[in-house]
């Protein structure tokens, strides 16, 4: 995902963007505690893409 991607979105699809986004990471983390996720980097990157959705909400919301 890409800021570019995100700066045109209202802030309605932003705020359900991060809840899905949020869900994915939750389940991420659960899977890797349980020893069930193969790759790691997969944290890193919802982790990014929750930072760049709260970015992008920002700079809506000013």
């Amino acid at each position: 995902m890409k800021y570019s991607d995100l700066a045109d979105k209202n802030s309605a699809e932003l705020n359900v963007m991060l809840k899905e986004k949020k869900t994915q990471l939750f389940t991420l983390k659960i899977k890797q505690k349980m020893m069930q996720l193969n790759n790691t980097s997969e944290l890193r990157v919802a982790k990014k893409d929750i930072a760049k959705i709260n970015t992008a909400l920002n700079a809506v919301a000013n």
